[in-house]
């Protein structure tokens, strides 16, 4: 999988650029079928910004965005949402549950 770490208007440092990467291959291995994932850091204002993007299969986009005092409590944030929605996904779901979620989109 290819993972991007953006920084718009924001420097950031080595040691970030290392733990966004390291919280998306976290975020990979429990997608199915992870494609590519994007990390983007930005600085509005003086709001420090991070959103993350997770591209898996069947074209799936996965995105957690969130705001914070610093780059790494917004990437904690916006990593949380994706792990979030990760976890709801039918994909993950198994047995009856499974079969009833299926069944209804296909109504």
């Amino acid at each position: 999988m290819r993972i991007t770490v953006t920084a718009r208007h924001c420097d950031i440092s080595p040691d970030l650029r290392e733990r966004a990467r390291d919280l998306m291959e976290r975020l990979a291995k429990i997608a199915a079928r992870p494609q590519n994932g994007q990390v983007i850091f930005e600085d509005d204002h003086g709001v420090a910004t991070a959103e993350l993007r997770l591209h898996t299969a069947r074209g799936v986009l996965l995105v957690g965005r969130a705001e914070g005092d610093d780059h790494r409590s917004a990437l904690d944030r916006a990593a949380a949402r994706v792990r979030r929605q990760l976890d709801k996904s039918p994909a993950k779901r198994s047995g009856p549950a499974r079969r009833r979620s299926v069944s209804r989109e296909a109504e």
